[in-house]
């Protein structure tokens, strides 16, 4: 049996009821020109027929060690297919909005750990004729940089390709890694070894940024907000699509990133969103941004987590837009040239500090006696570049789900797909009403942007 890292245990050591760990998303598709309403029952019918399975999605939990808790993978060798991969059907009139309450139902429940831990359902009946796919995957085998890597590894651009594989396959020959001698272990250890000896000096520059020049944000300062609340099981998700175009031509306007506009879009909902609900603090919001920690260069297959988290200062006391890009642009500038200057292992020690808050908000009574780490999670996770087909379906949108924890009850994450960019935005059930409303409050953000940068 594999040994589990200590990381992906922990997503099942904190995993509850309220607190499923678990990321998906919703893909939206065409159906090829001229598939009758027998197609997509015939294609999941082809698919299950196909046995070879990524080991990935193999991976079932070991039972656990009492004083260790989960700490192996066991291999399952009696994949139960119809079971993992379901077909539904959306009820009368088979709107979006249907879809998406049916989505908040699946993204609420937890995955079955005496199986591999993920579900995927082919949903049809959507009133234009299109088609759904909702996946979900528990955090211990993919964070979502992962999860969406696999999904474009099983699309293609070619419109007449049938030969996609299915979502639990893979287009790639599995290759183990060659065992490691011990000389390059030895030189691992030792170069881990001058990291950790690097990480004074490392953490007096973080201090000296934070509290002398007042450029690098620190947890615990947000503000309390109505999204840092312990929360509940169930859950609310909404998703809409916008041109990429009209944020990159706000970017060069401004001289600013796509993703800094993209937090401004963010950030100008939120303000909007609060203000609705009569919530607004006096203090700016504080957004966590996770950042890939993966080489450009790393072309394997997707799994495991290798995420970084970065602070920003989204503005939300600046009633101009113009002011809020200009915060967020600063303080991503700052918080990035900081990691830039940290070598990989003290960057993630620095990661680890942003987000180790949360791992005490289980505690009775610390979500609501405490300031929050940050006030909610705005993530960014890069897509396909170019239009996509799945066995010759037009893959018409990515909107991916997201975790929730006590005190983060709303995750706002979103992906480039072709000349769209796509938000999905996951909220407690309980303690975000009127989720749907941050879509309208986007939009507006959005054309506020646009008119500034004139």
């Amino acid at each position: 049996m594999p040994l589990m890292p200590f990381t992906d245990s922990m997503f099942l050591l904190v995993e509850s009821r309220e607190h499923p760990m678990h990321v998906g998303g919703l893909q939206l598709f065409q159906t090829p020109e001229g598939a009758d309403h027998t197609w997509l029952r015939s294609l999941r019918e082809d698919l299950v027929k196909n046995t070879d399975v990524r080991r990935l999605f193999r991976q079932r939990v070991a039972r656990p060690v009492n004083t260790l808790g989960y700490a192996a993978w066991a291999r399952d060798e009696d994949l139960d297919l119809d079971y993992h991969f379901r077909h539904s059907a959306l009820p009368y009139p088979g709107r979006v909005r249907e879809l998406l309450e049916l989505t908040s139902r699946w993204h609420s429940t937890l995955l079955d750990r005496h199986r591999p831990l993920w579900e995927i359902h082919l949903v049809e009946g959507l009133q234009d004729g299109r088609f759904a796919m909702y996946s979900k995957v528990h955090h211990a085998l993919m964070d979502g940089v992962s999860a969406l890597r696999h999904l474009q590894g099983t699309l293609s651009d070619d419109p007449d390709d049938r030969s996609c594989p299915p979502p639990w396959g893979s287009r790639q020959v599995s290759r183990g890694k060659p065992p490691r001698n011990a000389r390059s272990l030895l030189r691992v250890g030792t170069s881990s070894l001058k990291q950790i000896a690097g990480m004074a000096p490392a953490a007096a520059k973080v201090a000296r940024e934070a509290f002398r020049e007042h450029t690098l944000l620190l947890p615990m300062q947000a503000p309390k907000t109505i999204f840092n609340v312990p929360i509940g099981g169930a859950r609310r998700f909404a998703a809409q699509s916008w041109p990429l175009g009209r944020v990159r031509a706000i970017a060069t306007a401004t001289g600013t990133s796509r993703n800094d506009v993209v937090l401004a879009m963010c950030s100008g909902a939120l303000r909007d969103y609060l203000i609705e609900q009569r919530a607004l603090p006096d203090a700016p919001l504080v957004a966590m941004v996770p950042v890939s920690m993966r080489k450009p260069t790393d072309t394997g297959e997707a799994a495991g987590n290798q995420i970084g988290a970065v602070l920003c200062n989204l503005g939300t006391d600046k009633p101009d837009p113009a002011s809020r890009l200009m915060t967020i642009h600063q303080s991503m500038r700052e918080a990035k040239r900081i990691f830039k200057e940290l070598t990989p292992l003290q960057a993630l020690l620095l990661s680890g500090i942003n987000v180790a808050p949360l791992g005490i908000s289980p505690v009775p009574g610390f979500v609501n006696n405490t300031r929050p780490p940050f006030n909610l999670v705005i993530s960014n996770v890069p897509g396909p570049r170019k239009q996509m087909y799945w066995n010759g379906a037009k893959l018409d949108g990515i909107y991916p789900a997201s975790v929730l924890l006590d005190g983060q009850a709303l995750n706002i994450t979103l992906t480039n797909n072709g000349d769209n960019l796509d938000f999905g935005i996951t909220g407690c059930r309980r303690s975000v009403p009127h989720l749907q409303r941050i879509l309208t409050h986007l939009d507006t953000a959005l054309e506020e942007l646009e008119f500034a940068a004139r």
